[in-house]
């Protein structure tokens, strides 16, 4: 009879439930199923998809509005410079703007020739776009995001010579395009239609930016800043 009753204790209460004078529990714990993980996987394997095509297109953004103002970031590179000339040459703008802070290296603000907005212009200028067409706007101070004090500097100097926009377009570099475009947009105001024409890098191949070292870096960097200026950025009092 007592045999019979020890049989039936079932293994689990039978088991002692700690060990090592109580330094270690037994649990009960739930794990994935061989179904459950191939669901895991194919749906981990389907976000890495959406996320590999869908980055840079989003970061690399291009939406024109209705305006006859062009602005041109001052730092970027000659193909994007060229690009610009062509983009005012073939619509219709009437002024063609370049903003941009000191020159990496300089040390911070020494004039307004040693900024990327002047080194902007006259690439522009030596590109074909016309002189009375031209304004170089520099931003004197060197902040902890420059886009932002370049757009803070193109909204006061609108002011101070009392030029009513309704509308820009900036040029920048492709992957830049969206967090260019929020922070002009933060810098000025709601009244301000801020568009954006991002310019493809063509040293590597957009569509497996994935497959390049330079393209995995620039993606990943500008993610990550977005995100910033997207959540974490409040401007400095120096820059407003």
């Amino acid at each position: 009879m007592q045999n019979s009753v020890s049989s039936s204790v079932p293994l689990a209460q039978a088991t002692p439930a700690r060990a090592m004078w109580g330094l270690f529990d037994r649990k009960e714990r739930w794990s994935l199923s061989w179904r459950g993980r191939v669901i895991v996987t194919s749906a981990l394997l389907l976000v890495s998809a959406l996320v590999l095509t869908g980055v840079y297109p989003f970061l690399a953004i291009t939406q024109r509005v209705d305006a006859n103002i062009l602005v041109v970031e001052g730092w970027i590179n000659e193909y994007a410079i060229r690009a610009a000339v062509k983009e005012f040459q073939s619509n219709h703008y009437q002024r063609v703007f370049t903003t941009g802070g000191p020159v990496e290296g300089t040390g911070g603000y020494i004039n307004d020739f040693m900024t990327s907005a002047s080194v902007g212009a006259d690439l522009l200028r030596k590109a074909g776009v016309p002189e009375q067409s031209l304004q170089m706007v520099p931003s004197r101070v060197m902040d902890r995001d420059r886009t932002y004090g370049s757009a803070v500097a193109l909204r006061n100097w609108f002011r101070q010579h009392k030029m009513v926009v309704s509308g820009i377009d900036v040029v920048t570099e492709d992957l830049h395009a969206r967090r260019t475009r929020l922070l002009f947009e933060k810098a000025l105001g709601d009244k301000v239609a801020v568009g954006v024409i991002a310019i493809p890098n063509p040293d590597y191949d957009a569509r497996r930016w994935w497959r390049y070292s330079e393209g995995l870096k620039e993606v990943l960097s500008e993610a990550a800043t977005y995100v910033y200026a997207r959540l974490l950025f409040y401007p400095s009092a120096s820059s407003q």
